[in-house]
């Protein structure tokens, strides 16, 4: 089994969804966001990003809507508290690198741990950011793993269409 999960990715994406690391399963199928607990597919067509619902085996189809995946640290685990506060630390040059290399107009960071973890802070508001990565915008979404109990479904939907919302309004720019 590899332990890493390849990036869905390409140049100029409109946003490139940032996970926290692949959970085991994932990184043994080969799919991101696989688990039957995982909202993430459902929650991108709900807000509005895809006009259907994507299976994670076609998880490759989000770049033709302009968006793509990768993780802020690649290791799989069963769990993200598994990884260690140094493993966010270590992991952040090579996304600076990715984001630098593909320049995606948002990176949405898939729950606070990652970005708070790389930017070394504790408190991390949900939504727009006010730093930038190499001219990236940088948005923070609630996960959307079935975990994630304190952000319901709809909740989730509206995070993500405000961030939907977002990246419509600068195509009119």
């Amino acid at each position: 089994m590899t332990n890493r999960l390849p990036d869905i990715i390409a140049e100029d994406l409109d946003v490139l969804f940032c996970g926290i690391n692949p959970g085991l399963a994932a990184a043994l199928a080969g799919h991101h966001f696989l688990g039957r607990s995982n909202r993430f597919w459902a929650v991108l067509h709900l807000a509005g990003f895809t006009p259907a619902e994507i299976s994670p085996h076609s998880g490759h189809l989000l770049l033709e809507y302009g968006c793509g995946i990768t993780s802020a640290v690649g290791r799989a685990t069963a769990s993200a508290e598994e990884l260690s506060p140094s493993e966010f630390v270590a992991a952040t040059h090579e996304l600076e690198q990715k984001i630098a290399r593909y320049k995606p107009r948002f990176v949405a960071f898939l729950g606070k741990a990652a970005y708070a973890g790389m930017k070394g802070q504790r408190v991390i508001d949900w939504g727009l950011q006010p730093d930038r990565i190499h001219g990236t915008t940088v948005w923070v979404l609630p996960n959307p793993s079935g975990r994630n109990r304190s952000f319901q479904l709809d909740r989730l939907v509206s995070a993500y269409r405000h961030l939907y919302l977002e990246v419509l309004a600068t195509l009119d720019d």
